[in-house]
């Protein structure tokens, strides 16, 4: 039976996938309520809807702050406000290891593209749309996966592939793709509260990480 996980959601940016897991929270289609929505950029539009949501919030510059400091900070908050699972949806700063730790195999992130293609530093948002059109790529696509010490390289949990077409761009190719997102992350949340996948979620030494041919269908 699933219950209704709290989760944390991290961005940087529009917050357009927040607003799509907020919408199918309160419209009973996710067994899940967002508990905190966290920005590192104050400004971000992100932070500004979800305030007007009525969502609980707060902003906690990354940069040029001490990463221990803040993982503490973070930690607590995320106690404070009885957190479950932590979302990464267009969160450009990178959590400092120590919150890593203590959230080990709580916290997801949704990356547009095929992992382990097109992620790693400098890999995000119209970079990697760029990128995977500038190659000539016949597909991209949407990852889902545990976040790690190593960036982008944790754990897939899902994945789907997505056909480049005859002259998309990047914004076709970003606005075809975000619905795939969402609906990855959502499935996600939701074998975690259903109990499909248990939390923390156990996540392997690097070495031995799920090729995303050992992942489970959808």
């Amino acid at each position: 039976m699933a219950r209704v996980l709290s989760l944390a959601v991290f961005l940087s940016g529009e917050g357009t996938t927040c607003d799509a897991l907020a919408d199918q929270s309160a419209g009973g289609h996710l067994p899940a309520r967002i508990a905190l929505v966290l920005s590192d950029r104050p400004h971000a539009p992100g932070i500004e809807r979800a305030r007007h949501r009525g969502l609980p919030t707060a902003v906690r510059p990354l940069h040029g702050v001490d990463p221990g400091l803040w993982s503490s900070e973070i930690d607590a908050l995320l106690h404070d406000r009885g957190v479950e699972l932590v979302v990464l949806a267009g969160f450009l700063g990178i959590v400092p290891p120590e919150l890593v730790r203590r959230w080990n195999g709580r916290i997801l992130n949704v990356h547009p593209s095929l992992l382990p293609k097109y992620g790693g530093p400098g890999m995000y948002g119209a970079h990697v749309h760029r990128a995977v059109l500038a190659d000539g790529e016949a597909e991209s696509g949407a990852t889902v996966h545990l976040v790690t010490d190593a960036l982008d390289a944790g754990p897939i949990l899902l994945q789907e592939a997505v056909p480049v077409q005859p002259g998309d761009t990047i914004d076709r190719l970003r606005d075809r793709l975000r619905p795939v997102e969402t609906r990855l992350l959502s499935e996600a949340i939701r074998r975690f509260a259903e109990g499909d996948w248990t939390l923390p979620y156990p996540v392997p030494p690097a070495s031995e990480a799920a090729r995303p041919s050992d992942r489970d269908p959808i």
